[in-house]
Order: C-alpha cells, then structure tokens, then sequence
C-alpha cells in the first residue's frame, strides 16, 4: 500500500519524503489555509503559488492533489483545468481534486456535475482525484468517470455512525472494522457498518471489474486503521503527519532498545 501525506505544511511534507516512506500528496482548502497561517504566525512572506511549487518540488514525480474551490461543473471544470496548466508543467505530477457530487442538499439538481467534471478533465489527460465519497455506488460512478483516485473517506463515516447512535467520542478514538452494536442493533448507514468496510466494498468493486482507479483510504485518524486499510487491499492511504509518526511507536520496541544498548559488548562495538 502507497502512503500519501494529508498535509499542506511545507515542514511535514519534506519531512515524510526524508524519511522515505511518502509516496505523493493531498492536500485540501482547510489543510492549505492552516499551513499558510501557520507560515504567517511564524513571520514568513508567503505567495501562495510560490508555496505551492516548493510542494510539488518536494513530491518530485510523486501525485500531489490541489483541490476546486468551485461548485459548479462550469467552476469546477475551468479552475481545474487552470489549476493544472498553472502547475503541471513544472512538475507533472499534479492532479486535481474534484468532489464526487457538488450539491448541498437533496434537492439540488447539480448531483452530476462532479461526475461530468472528472469525465472531462480525464479526456483532457488530466488526472483527477475524486473526493467526499462516501458509498461504493458514488465510487462506482467515479471509477466510469474515469478517475484517477477515488477516495472514501473512512473516518468521517466512523463519526456519522457514532453520532447518529448519540455518543460522545474523539475523533482519533478507533471504530472496529467490522461495525458493532448498540441497543442489540448493527449500527450502519446502508449497509456501511464501519469507514473500513466502505474502503473494502469500493476496492472489491475497483477490482471486480477491472477499474484502474486506484482507491485512496483517506480520513484515517490512527495506526490501526491504518493497518485495517493496508488489510482491506486499499492502494492507497493518505495520512495525517502525526499518524504517519505514530506508526512507528511501540512499547516494546523502546524495551528492546534499552535491554540491547545495555547488553552491547564494548568490543564488538568498537570493531573496525
């Protein structure tokens, strides 16, 4: 499984590709707007485009996903191919973040315009991740769009169920994989028994019919789901920094380092 970094700070992001284990870049408004203030607090001058490039260095020929601020297909379609043209050719690993359906409520008549975007900026060669997904059907669609991402978003799906169930919880709390129950009931929303079970239902759809969308897990809010994404065959996660550290911590490896440092011949040490 490739990990990609949710981030838009410019620190965590060469960071991740330092350590090697980055394999591209998501990004999103509310990530871009914190890191820019971010870079402001700190008293730097900042131009946004100038920001942006140093990312897309970083990532090299890695995907970094810029995201429309734009609702309309017409919005959608124009910013995006911008947005490309702005970038690509300096990198040529941009793509462009699209939602799976733009409206704000039920009885919007837009439900389409995400799909008809994705369909076109594809047949330009542009590749798009399609984002906000939340059901296999949405990421069906996107897949004969012709996405290049599609990606469900498993922990927001977490927190729907357990608010609609009425609890209190943190959002990195973990939500087992297999759904649970309350009151003797399976809590789910249409059949979706967990954020981990929507990222397997959209892989076993990708790969049943031979889609060559790749699926993001995304919205992962700690290391066992992380690892319950890489178990499910998504090809993707997209991780937050502090999770991406996270994945490395374990009691009993800080054990072994301290009975190992203690059991050092001072010989062998010192071999040359």
């Amino acid at each position: 499984m490739k990990i990609f970094i949710d981030s838009a700070d410019i620190d965590e992001i060469k960071l991740a590709f330092d350590w090697g284990i980055a394999d591209g870049v998501t990004t999103n408004p509310s990530l871009l707007k914190a890191a820019v203030n971010r870079q402001i607090k700190a008293g730097k001058n900042l131009d946004i485009r100038e920001y942006l490039k140093s990312i897309l260095e970083i990532a090299g020929k890695t995907p970094v996903s810029l995201e429309v601020t734009e609702t309309s297909a017409e919005g959608m379609l124009e910013q995006g191919e911008r947005i490309y043209d702005m970038f690509h050719q300096a990198s040529n690993n941009v793509n462009i973040k699209i939602p799976v359906n733009p409206a704000f409520q039920n009885e919007d008549t837009t439900h389409f315009d995400g799909i008809k975007v994705i369909k076109k900026l594809t047949e330009q060669g542009i590749p798009v991740n399609c984002t906000l997904i939340f059901s296999p059907e949405q990421a069906l669609l996107a897949a004969k769009a012709g996405a290049t991402f599609i990606s469900p978003f498993a922990g927001r799906v977490d927190d729907d169920l357990r608010k609609n169930a009425g609890e209190e919880f943190q959002k990195s709390d973990y939500y087992p994989a297999e759904g649970r129950e309350k009151n003797g009931k399976l809590l789910e929303d249409n059949g979706i028994v967990s954020g981990i079970d929507l990222v397997c239902k959209c892989v076993d759809i990708i790969e049943l019919y031979g889609y060559k969308s790749e699926i993001i897990a995304a919205s992962l809010r700690n290391t066992r789901q992380t690892r319950e994404a890489a178990l499910s065959g998504a090809h993707i996660a997209t991780l937050p920094f502090g999770v991406i550290k996270d994945m490395l911590k374990h009691h009993k490896t800080y054990e072994g380092m301290k009975a190992f440092t203690a059991d050092i011949v001072e010989e062998y040490a010192n071999l040359k």
